[in-house]
């Protein structure tokens, strides 16, 4: 886009005000790339500063309701599309910044493999790009409310493990799911994660992006301020929404409830050996990260330029006195906080490609520490 135009949308307020500069990509580099055929050899190259990854977009990619994907569409004018037959949903990219945003797909296996084919698709350099992780979770009131955004440094799978059905534990176990080659629930005996239970993120370019984001203002609306007056008892839970630090636990069975929520922080404790805190649950982080994992060992893929954010649309369990059934079932018809968690998700993220984009002279060869 000509720079008149990016600056009549920075005055607007449907841009983000970043210092522009010439195009990352120019006009015949993504000619030549749109000339390629997907999943084959490609001899130009779009360069890629950050992908935004996103898991799930509802209805129409504009114009509707939004899912995790369609704000980053929309006001960072992502609008030269490449076809993307071997993941879930077609690419949308700013040659101007080279942001680049994926919808993966809901779920582990999506998203391993949507990001997986995306950093062996050779039209892209991702050699040195960020991945923003940028999707709605579940939060636990005990540390935040809804419409929070919580950057994670550890990423803790849910997946893996023994199960014995609820109804038939025996009377001392405290749950009756527990760690893939431990000796029960009570087994505290420390496990290395060998089949990705648990990823580290950097920790520094965590506490740089929260140092950046954590005194933003974030959306409120009354809705979701009548709804946390409920949780008495947790006061971090009727807070106005913030910026946090705290960590992500992805299971692909959407779980609910306060012994679930106690669950899921033993979890995060056993894989972190007590230097994790469980803050939000989602799907698709464990799986995102494996597969960069191994990009990174061919040089396709950074794995210290991962930021994980996710903001809450809902508690992972129901404010005293509800019985949690009917309470994820109604969370089922529409989570309460979802646009509130969308808004966030696209502000706090927003700051952090802003820098990222603006001064890519900086973090171009490194990351920050």
């Amino acid at each position: 886009m000509r720079l008149f135009a990016r600056l009549a949308l920075v005055l607007a307020g449907l841009m983000p005000s970043v210092v522009f500069a010439a195009p990352v990509a120019d006009a015949a580099t993504l000619a030549a790339v749109k000339s390629c055929v997907p999943a084959q050899p490609c001899a130009a190259k779009l360069p890629v500063r950050v992908v935004v990854v996103t898991m799930f977009e509802i209805g129409k990619d504009t114009g509707d309701k939004p899912g995790e994907f369609q704000l980053w569409k929309e006001r960072r004018h992502l609008t030269e599309t490449l076809p993307f037959p071997q993941g879930w949903h077609d690419l949308a990219y700013d040659p101007e910044t080279g942001v680049l945003a994926i919808v993966t797909g809901m779920g582990s296996i999506k998203s391993a493999t949507a990001a997986l084919a995306l950093g062996l698709d050779d039209r892209l350099d991702l050699s040195r790009a960020y991945w923003l992780v940028a999707g709605i979770a579940g939060i636990d009131p005990e540390d935040a409310s809804v419409g929070s955004a919580a950057w994670a440094r550890y990423l803790i799978d849910g997946d893996i493990a023994h199960e014995i059905d609820a109804r038939e534990i025996p009377k001392d176990w405290t749950s009756g799911y527990f760690a893939l080659h431990s000796k029960g629930p009570m087994d505290k005996t420390p496990l290395e994660p060998v089949n990705g239970e648990m990823f580290e993120l950097n920790p520094a370019l965590q506490e740089w992006a929260f140092a950046l984001t954590k005194d933003m203002v974030l959306p409120d609306d009354p809705g979701i301020a009548e709804a946390r007056k409920a949780f008495k008892g947790y006061p971090n839970a009727q807070k106005p929404p913030f910026v946090l630090k705290g960590d992500n636990l992805a299971a692909m069975t959407f779980w609910h409830g306060a012994k679930m929520t106690q669950w899921a922080n033993d979890w995060t404790r056993f894989w972190t050996r007590g230097k994790g805190e469980f803050v939000t649950s989602a799907m698709e982080e464990t799986g995102t990260f494996q597969s960069i994992e191994y990009l990174a060992k061919v040089g396709r893929a950074d794995r210290n330029r991962v930021l994980v954010l996710r903001a809450a649309s809902n508690f992972t369990m129901p404010p005293p006195g509800i019985d949690p059934a009917s309470y994820l079932l109604s969370e089922n018809q529409g989570y309460a906080g979802m646009t509130a968690a969308l808004e966030s998700l696209y502000s706090v993220g927003g700051k952090v490609v802003d820098e990222i984009v603006a001064h890519w002279d900086r973090y171009g060869p490194a990351p920050p520490k």
